[in-house]
């Protein structure tokens, strides 16, 4: 976004973590303050819940807004409503399994605690399965893969690279504990900045000239040029990108795989066709807040 519209999602979101709507997708996607199916409607009665976790700060995917729309999620506390691709996918999930959702707000570091303690039953947050997470994580397929690219300002140097050896010597950040700030070091001779919280964090640190580029996947690149027209953002031919698993999959509690609930989660999951899944992306690419 533009410095300026940046500075006020920020006043609307809090700095923690790492698209047209269509009939279809919209039919299928439900509000929790008003469940569309029978079986919600049950579950809202009966107590069951199915509550995740997600940073709702992390748009596309993510983001946290003070109006309801017919995707969002009401956060608890009166903290306003939680919107964008994951809360779809949630709310799906939650539809299928005939349970009331719940979403909560919780900051990227906090998202595994939180799941352990019991706090929520699931991460939804845009979180890719590595070998260190899944010491402590069941994870399900991937609900969504994308590419990695690079963000930089428009009419600098470095928008006309093409590999991202080209960015040997030159300053890049990406997002604390997550893929994006250790792939990085991929990058011969790169000038490997501290890395920050939350995206808009990153972008500021761009604007400002801190750093001369993001690392981030391409549905989050693309919501943050679409606000910001001072900023691109570069793709990568094979061979010359990064090595890196751009997939991103729901967390259940560790050592709970041959549960009848991971099983049900996972059963809800394989339901939600792929056509589906790219048009909640596509919505939720074109409803996240620009700031404007």
């Amino acid at each position: 976004m533009k410095k300026s519209m940046w500075t006020a999602a920020c006043a609307m979101l809090v700095l923690a973590g790492c698209s047209s709507s269509s009939a279809s997708s919209t039919a299928s996607t439900a509000s929790t303050s008003s469940s569309t199916t029978s079986a919600s409607s049950t579950a809202a009665a009966s107590g069951e819940t199915f509550t995740v976790g997600m940073e709702c700060n992390y748009a596309p995917f993510n983001w946290q807004t003070t109006d309801a729309t017919e995707s969002s999620a009401e956060l608890p506390n009166g903290a306003g409503y939680c919107d964008g691709y994951d809360v779809k996918i949630s709310q799906d999930l939650a539809d299928k399994l005939g349970k009331q959702l719940v979403v909560k707000k919780i900051n990227w570091d906090g998202l595994q605690p939180a799941l352990e303690s019991g706090e929520i039953d699931a991460i939804v947050a845009g979180m890719t399965a590595n070998d260190e997470r899944e010491e402590g994580i069941d994870f399900t397929t991937p609900y969504y893969s994308s590419d990695m690219v690079m963000i930089v300002p428009k009419d600098s140097d470095v928008a006309s690279f093409t590999s991202i050896q080209d960015f040997s010597g030159h300053k890049v950040i990406g997002q604390k504990n997550t893929n994006y700030d250790t792939i990085i070091d991929q990058i011969e001779g790169v000038e490997h900045v501290t890395p920050k919280a939350a995206y808009p964090e990153l972008v500021l640190a761009l604007q400002t000239g801190e750093a001369e580029a993001i690392t981030a996947e391409l549905p989050v690149a693309k919501g943050i040029v679409a606000a910001n027209p001072d900023l691109t953002y570069i793709t990568f031919e094979d061979g010359k990108g990064f090595d890196v698993d751009t997939t991103v999959s729901i967390g259940l509690k560790n050592n709970t795989r041959d549960t009848q609930e991971f099983k049900d989660v996972q059963a809800a999951l394989d339901e939600i066709s792929q056509e589906t899944r790219d048009e909640y992306m596509l919505d939720a690419v074109n409803n996240a807040p620009t700031g404007e």
